[in-house]
């Protein structure tokens, strides 16, 4: 994609949307790092709904390790893979205590030799908890990423680095944010939204859907 429509890619992206946010609910990054790794393979809607309960009596690491495996099964069960996930909370909230003073480090490299937590984990904490310019790429920015055209790539690290390369400065911060809320309500999976997209005509995507005959006017939707 030549260089002055990834601006205009984002530009109307950010229109759209000027200050995006997570949809995962947390209150420090403690519980941002918690709930990310929670969200691995499940929705954000699923996750919010088991951590509610959860951060009111356990929203530090050592409140988490005190809470324990058992109490902290019971209240992600809802959750795929919570048997996993729960032993790598307790896991890594022993080794925040241990090794960080209970805090969660902004270094990717700290972050990732956590139990549990990846690239896109830690790329999600770097930059919802410390404001670092990173993308973490999930099934729907890998989506559309190579969809549209804007970044191509064979997996995920691959088009991290497009995205790192090509995303202009006024727009690094949110990258992450508005093309994975881009992929999640309008260039969905199965049948994209076409029809309703604010940068269709930047994107190189040729099956583009038209839209139901209920639908309301594009102009009227990306409001």
């Amino acid at each position: 994609m030549p260089r002055a429509d990834v601006f205009e890619f984002y530009r109307r992206l950010a229109e759209a949307n000027p200050a995006p946010q997570t949809e995962l609910a947390y209150t420090n990054p403690y519980t941002l790092l918690v709930a990310v790794v929670l969200s691995a393979q499940a929705t954000d809607v699923g996750v919010n709904r088991a951590t509610r309960a959860l951060f009111a009596v356990a929203d530090t690491p050592a409140a988490m390790v005190a809470l324990g495996e058992p109490a902290l099964k019971d209240h992600i069960k809802t959750i795929g893979l919570f048997n996993t996930k729960a032993k790598n909370v307790i896991a890594l909230s022993e080794q925040l205590l241990a090794d960080h003073d209970g805090q969660v480090p902004a270094d990717r490299a700290a972050l990732e030799a956590l139990p549990g937590v990846g690239r896109k984990t830690a790329n999600v904490v770097l930059n919802i908890a410390f404001g670092q310019e990173t993308i973490a790429v999930d099934t729907h920015i890998f989506r559309v990423g190579n969809r549209t055209g804007l970044a191509i790539g064979k997996d995920v690290v691959a088009v991290e680095r497009r995205l790192d390369r090509i995303t202009p400065a006024p727009f690094r911060l949110h990258a992450h944010h508005w093309l994975i809320l881009h992929g999640r309500y309008v260039c969905k999976a199965r049948t994209p939204e076409c029809w309703r997209c604010p940068v269709a005509d930047l994107c190189r995507y040729t099956a583009k859907t038209l839209p139901p005959k209920s639908a309301a006017p594009a102009a009227t939707l990306m409001r």
